[in-house]
C-alpha cells in the first residue's frame, strides 16, 4: 500500500483532534482564572493615598484604609525623645519606634486605628480627645493605653498598634497598603 510510507489518514485525525481539543481547554481555562482576579473597585479599595502636608507637629489625623480607621501622626523631636528612652523590657509588646517608622521619616507614625483587644478606636488622634497618661492613644471601651509610638503600655491590649504596608509617594502623600 502507498499509505505505509507517509502519514495515515487517521493520524492526521488523530492529531487534528488533540490539537482542537487543546485550543478548547485553553479557552475554558482562560476565563475561568481571568474571573478569580480581583475587580477594578477591589483594586481601587486595596490602598489608601494620605495627602500629609497640613499636619503639623504633635498633629494626628484619622485617615480610611479598607473600611478601617488609621492614624497618620507627626511627632514632635519631644514625642520622639520620650519613646527612645522607654526601655524595651517595660514593654508588654517589645518594639522601637525606629521599627515601627520608615528610616528618614522616624517623625511620621502610621498605625491602624483599632484597639487590639476587642477592636475600639481609641481617642487621641482628633484635637483635645483624650491621650491617656502616655500622650499616645486611649481606647474608651476598656482603658487601654498606648504612648506616642502606639506601644501599648496599660491595660488589656495585647499588642502594639498595627503598623500597615506604606511608602512615601513625595513629601506630602503617603500611600497605605
Amino acid at each position: 500500500m502507498a499509505e505505509e510510507d507517509g502519514v495515515r489518514r487517521r493520524d492526521f485525525i488523530n492529531i487534528a483532534a488533540v490539537s482542537a481539543a487543546g485550543v478548547a481547554g485553553v479557552g475554558v481555562v482562560i476565563p475561568l482564572v481571568s474571573q478569580m482576579s480581583a475587580s477594578a473597585d477591589v483594586l481601587a479599595a486595596s490602598s489608601s493615598e494620605v495627602d500629609i502636608s497640613a499636619i503639623k507637629p504633635g498633629q494626628a489625623i484619622k485617615a480610611v484604609f479598607r473600611k478601617q480607621p488609621v492614624f497618620v501622626r507627626n511627632l514632635t523631636p519631644k514625642e520622639i525623645a520620650e519613646a527612645n528612652a522607654v526601655p524595651l523590657s517595660s514593654l508588654r509588646d517589645p518594639q522601637t519606634l525606629q521599627e515601627r517608622t520608615k528610616e528618614g521619616k522616624e517623625n511620621w507614625l502610621i498605625t491602624m486605628g483599632v484597639c487590639t483587644h476587642l477592636g475600639c478606636v481609641p481617642l487621641g488622634a482628633g484635637e483635645g480627645e483624650n491621650r491617656g497618661e502616655f500622650g499616645g492613644y486611649f481606647c474608651p471601651c476598656h482603658g487601654s493605653v498606648y504612648d506616642t509610638a502606639a506601644r501599648i503600655r496599660k491595660g488589656p491590649a495585647p499588642k502594639n498598634l498595627e503598623v500597615p504596608e506604606y511608602e512615601f509617594t513625595s513629601d506630602t502623600v503617603v500611600k497605605i497598603g
